[in-house]
């Protein structure tokens, strides 16, 4: 008898390893002093204690409708210091990022880009009172007739002060068999929409089995009244809220990903309901981040927006980078410093970067060998610091992920220097493809066309 052996695929798991996904946090402790390293963030002190200042000030909900300036040469943390503002900002103060180059690659104008932009940065808080059922499952008990069409039951639910039992129709017994409710979990009732949440295990069943799961979470047994009232708390933003009430579709045009133009008339209606349900205590406005990097690159008419749009009562925080110095504005024949009109540079709060010393430079990409889980030896770490310094630290961090294919090739589980020397020689940066291009400077095409040097026959379309 002959056995076939069907072979087995091996799935691994995906991992894409992004610019800044080393970034928790800004790095700061509770005297808003930044640490040296922490957090992802190395350096930059300065920089960080000034964006921990509007970090408490926007957690504090006393800051709304300011922009800030972040400046400095490129590869100094700019935009790594925005996601750490993210990320200590937490999911609910909304943050969003973009690119000043994608206000002119949308199908839609350049004011509406921005101002979907600036509504999205601003999130609703929207309060609802709401009765729950709330216990722990003593017993489930479900009747079913023969042809298996009407469905009865019991369940059999208390608290620590008292115990009810409760009559189960059709749906409320799909949904307990669809969130597979046991006896001893801990579940939530929403008596308006019969939806069935579960909190947990109560405590008490912890010695029912020997082995659980990994992501079983046990919970004490409510007290109290079986049936109580609970505040619920939705966070919108006031984009979302525009689109719902501008597309035929509703909330599914928040999944269509294309809005299109949103009416001026909605807007106004929806800003004047949010101002009704501010002044009832139904909701508050939680104004976020908006995050614009290489802001240069908008033109005179975007940063004339920009500039009235900061003035409005529902206007978020502004953080802008940019890398350019004394630069012409985009649109017009003048020139300003980072190319930003001077009446809205004069209502910024500038934060500056400074190039990262060798030492921080080394720790940084310290940092980034361990994200990308690739060991390197310190003579190799410091053979890359020291290439960063003459290159630029972009080229460095890149170095890392092809000095450990190299490595890899040579079955060694460790970069080692001459990894590093091998990629180094192998990918050109900067300073060194500028002097090949001017050493072969005869053999490409420039603007004025090409011209054959044996034949003398113009090669640039004339």
């Amino acid at each position: 008898m002959s056995i076939s052996v069907t072979p087995q695929k091996q799935i691994s798991q995906l991992e894409r390893v992004g610019a800044h996904s080393h970034i928790k946090g800004i790095g700061l402790d509770e005297n808003l002093e930044a640490k040296q390293s922490n957090e992802g963030m190395v350096g930059q002190l300065k920089a960080r204690r000034a964006i921990g200042v509007i970090l408490r000030m926007i957690q504090a909900g006393k800051i709304a409708g300011r922009a800030i300036l972040m400046s400095g040469p490129p590869s100094t943390g700019k935009t790594a210091i925005a996601m750490g503002l993210a990320q200590s900002l937490g999911n609910d103060t909304p943050f969003v990022s973009i690119s000043a180059s994608e206000v002119f690659s949308l199908e839609v104008s350049k004011t509406e880009a921005l101002l979907q932009a600036l509504r999205k940065s601003i999130g609703v808080r929207i309060k609802e009172d709401t009765e729950i059922i709330e216990g722990e499952v003593v017993e489930i008990q479900i009747d079913r007739s023969i042809t298996g069409g009407n469905k009865q039951g019991k369940l059999t639910i208390r608290t620590t002060d008292m115990e009810t039992v409760y009559d189960l129709g059709n749906k409320m017994i799909d949904s307990l068999t669809k969130e597979k409710v046991l006896a001893g979990d801990v579940i939530s009732i929403d008596k308006s929409t019969g939806r069935i949440t579960k909190l947990g295990r109560s405590f008490t069943r912890a010695r029912d089995y020997d082995a659980m799961g990994a992501d079983t979470r046990f919970v004490q047994c409510p007290q109290g009244e079986l049936q109580k009232r609970k505040e619920v708390v939705h966070t919108v933003s006031l984009h979302d809220i525009d689109v719902i009430n501008s597309r035929t579709q509703g909330f599914l045009a928040l999944f269509a990903g294309d809005t299109g133009e949103i009416k001026q008339e909605v807007r106004e209606q929806i800003n004047t309901k949010v101002a009704e349900w501010r002044e009832e205590g139904k909701a508050e406005i939680c104004p976020g981040v908006l995050f614009i990097d290489e802001v240069h690159m908008l033109d005179i008419e975007s940063f004339s927006f920009l500039n009235r749009a900061l003035e409005d009562e529902l206007a978020p925080i502004v953080i802008m980078a940019s890398n350019r110095g004394v630069t012409r504005i985009r649109g017009t024949n003048y020139k300003a410093p980072h190319g930003i009109p001077l009446d809205l540079l004069d209502r910024m709060l500038i934060v500056s970067t400074q190039p990262y010393t060798n030492e921080e430079v080394q720790e940084i990409l310290r940092i980034r060998c361990q994200e990308e889980d690739i060991d390197m030896e310190d003579t190799a770490l410091k053979r890359l610091s020291d290439i960063a310094q003459e290159t630029s630290l972009r080229y460095a961090l890149l170095l890392i992920s092809t000095s450990n294919e190299v490595a890899l090739k040579r079955k060694s589980a460790v970069v080692q220097v001459q990894d590093i020397e091998r990629v180094y020689n192998l990918f050109l940066d900067q300073k060194r493809s500028v002097q090949f291009l001017e050493e072969f400077e005869k053999d490409y095409i420039d603007e004025s066309g090409w011209t054959d040097k044996n034949t003398d026959v113009d090669m640039g379309g004339n």
